[in-house]
């Protein structure tokens, strides 16, 4: 599964920075610019980790630090900050957060912090798996209750991507960044278009389907 980053950050050019960041690391990213969208995103989306500002419009950085240390326990946090003083740094780790780094940082020393803060998940497998759909992710062979599905290049890579994170929501905006991040002038609406592409070859011949749409954020696959 391709882990999912929560940047909470309101200056607009440190976020794309970040973003882009992250996205060539091939890591799925989540923007929030203030509090209650990042608290909002969260309880929705579970990322497996957050980049977080202090100095934001709406809520103090230490109030959100405390609320997710009480509420996501195992939610990996680090802090990115313009606030360098070493009882800033003190007062953030002790408020829960994992890391503490402040600006203005280097991008690679970001991501090393990042990865090494990140779940190892055990084993691999070529296939992947849910209910009666598998997915070779060598061959590229998708299978729907044992019958062979064809799908275009572009369906396979949005069908992998899906399988990849089945079970986490992912939005219109992680989609088009991940499999049209190259393309100029594209907007979301493309994702929705290949999504009702998909779910035409994958789920319409079958009582259970497993492609849903979440209204207002995007798409899960998951059984039922």
């Amino acid at each position: 599964m391709i882990s999912t980053i929560l940047v909470v950050e309101d200056d607009k050019d440190i976020q794309e920075y970040i973003t882009q960041l992250l996205l060539d690391h091939n890591l799925n990213v989540i923007t929030a610019t203030n509090g209650a969208t990042a608290l909002k995103l969260i309880k929705k989306t579970h990322p497996d980790l957050v980049i977080l500002d202090l100095g934001l419009p709406d809520i103090s950085g230490e109030s959100i630090l405390m609320q997710l240390h009480k509420e996501y326990p195992d939610l990996r946090i680090i802090i990115l900050t313009a606030r360098d003083s070493m009882a800033n740094k003190i007062q953030g780790l002790n408020l829960g957060a994992d890391d503490y780094l402040t600006k203005p940082f280097n991008g690679e020393e970001l991501i090393a912090r990042i990865q090494a803060r990140l779940r190892r998940l055990a084993g691999s497998s070529d296939t992947l798996r849910l209910d009666d759909l598998e997915f070779n992710t060598k061959t590229l062979v998708v299978t729907r209750g044992g019958k062979e599905v064809s799908l275009t290049p572009q369906e396979t890579k949005l069908l992998q991507y899906l399988m990849q994170n089945q079970g986490r929501i992912l939005t219109r905006e992680m989609i088009l960044n991940r499999l049209w991040m190259s393309a100029i002038d594209v907007d979301t609406r493309i994702v929705d278009v290949y999504i009702g592409y998909l779910r035409k070859k994958i789920d319409r011949n079958s009582k259970r389907k497993l492609i849903h749409s979440v209204r207002g954020f995007g798409y899960i696959l998951k059984s039922g």
